[in-house]
């Protein structure tokens, strides 16, 4: 069977549907939630949309209260049924876009779009896979299931309320991560660490004031901006701001400087990276951080600032926490801080996104946590935890999708893990298979997102092959 052959002949028609996808704006929104749109208004409609699609096309489809949905095809009566598990929320928008985020556009070869290759140009991709199976009307032993969930950027709620309803699968992948086969996930631990608040303290002349600092849009994100609020002396605010150009120059760094009545604004750029590889990004609220912690403080900036900077600057790998591991399978711990915040008549914190790999455990990790931040006096929410997974090598489904990417990129199908969070550890005998092709650069979560055409050709015949495969596996 030439699955590229069929796959390019529909290929017109895929990218129609993929764009009324991407134009879909579907940021969780609880504003807009509500009966049968849980995540929002937007979020629904993607997943209406995804799931007319699916009806369009003799599937059976199922629609779990808003929270997730799936279509099905293959024999009913069939014993298991082989899950491929998408998502149709995005993360929120930021930074600098050439074209509009929810107006897809193609140009060089590439669908430019929120969501284009996180999640939804991968979805779009296992929707023509099964119908690829479909149209040519070829033998499944197993059902064939498609998920789409509605909350994979943020808590998973969706797959929790699926698995609540529904059998778990014999097997299955997730199209949300990278090609060959991603075999093994690092656990999760998300929260926030927390500064007292005390009583005002008198101020002082000659020292600062840091009336706010805000640093990140969401957790899982490395922050590509920073803002901080000084007031202070006339004379020495314009030494700061002098002080702050000739440190952004040094760094490398765009910064900027605006003025007010009785305070200034430094603003500064980073780069942008997902949450489970901070080492690819310049965390700007770090760097903004760890020029402002040598100036003199009122109130508790001063502690706010030396304490982040001790514990997180420029150490992505959790030493300074005393949280450094790492093993053979799933590589380094690795620790974000997307959100940095500092308000004197609010909440003052920063958040750790971490990621540990198989041979942690979460347990003794918080309590060396917790044990690091008391000697500064922090506390700990309560975290959001996930554990590590891991499919052996040996698996039937493992050898299946080995042999349908071997066959369709001639490419040694080598076994990877990741630092990321997907669907695919839901259930005991998941993976995450594809999209991006080894060395190919991930833009997800940044601006100007995009997923190569050819790559999504390409994926839908890895797909198509791979659903065929595993849906006459021998279990």
């Amino acid at each position: 069977m030439d699955w590229i052959e069929q796959t390019v002949s529909r290929k017109a028609e895929m990218l129609g549907n993929l764009k009324g996808l991407l134009a879909i704006k579907s940021i969780h929104d609880a504003e807009t939630a509500g009966p049968g749109k849980p995540m929002g208004a937007g979020i629904a409609e993607a997943l209406h949309y995804m799931l007319n699609l699916c009806r369009a096309e003799g599937f059976r489809i199922c629609n779990h209260d808003g929270y997730v949905g799936y279509a099905e095809y293959g024999p009913e009566d069939a014993e298991h049924y082989i899950a491929v598990l998408s998502h149709l929320d995005v993360v929120p928008v930021s930074g600098d876009w050439v074209t509009p985020p929810f107006e897809p556009d193609i140009r060089d070869g590439r669908i430019y779009a929120r969501g284009a290759i996180d999640d939804k140009g991968p979805a779009m991709a296992s929707f023509y896979a099964l119908k690829i199976v479909k149209d040519l009307g070829l033998p499944l032993k197993h059902r064939i299931r498609l998920i789409f969930g509605t909350d994979e950027e943020r808590t998973h709620q969706c797959m929790e309320h699926y698995k609540k309803l529904e059998p778990l699968p014999a097997c299955g992948f997730t199209p949300d991560a990278e090609f060959p086969i991603v075999c093994a996930e690092k656990g999760q631990i998300n929260t926030r660490i927390l500064f007292p608040s005390g009583p005002e303290q008198p101020q002082v002349a000659g020292k600062f004031e840091l009336v706010t600092f805000h640093a990140g849009v969401v957790a899982n994100m490395v922050p590509e901006a920073a803002e901080a609020v000084v007031a202070g002396d006339k004379d020495r605010l314009m030494a700061l701001e002098l002080a702050y150009q000739a440190y952004c120059s040094d760094i490398g760094l765009r910064g900027s400087v605006s003025h007010g009545d009785q305070n200034i604004t430094l603003q500064l750029a980073g780069k942008a990276a997902h949450g489970m590889e901070p080492q690819l990004g310049v965390n700007a609220g770090l760097k903004l951080i760890h020029f402002l912690k040598d100036y003199a403080w009122n109130g508790g900036a001063g502690h706010y600032l030396n304490t982040v900077d001790t514990l997180l600057y420029d150490d992505v790998y959790g030493h300074a926490l005393g949280i450094a591991m790492e093993d053979a399978i799933s590589g380094p711990l690795t620790v974000n801080s997307g959100l940095l915040q500092y308000e004197p008549q609010g909440e003052t914190f920063f958040h750790i996104n971490l990621r540990f790999p198989i041979c942690g455990n979460y347990d003794d990790i918080l309590d060396v946590i917790r044990a690091s931040i008391a000697a500064y006096s922090l506390e700990i929410e309560p975290p959001s935890l996930k554990k590590p997974h891991h499919v052996p090598e040996d698996h039937p489904m493992i050898r299946a999708l080995q042999d349908a990417y071997t066959a369709e990129t001639g490419q040694k199908p080598e076994l990877l893990s990741t630092g990321g969070g997907t669907y695919a550890a839901h259930f005991p005998m998941g993976v995450a298979f594809g999209p991006l092709l080894p060395g190919m650069e991930s833009t997800a979560h940044q601006p100007n997102e995009y997923m190569e055409v050819e790559l999504l050709v390409q994926s839908t015949a890895i797909y198509a092959r791979a659903v065929y495969e595993l849906g006459n596996l021998v279990l």
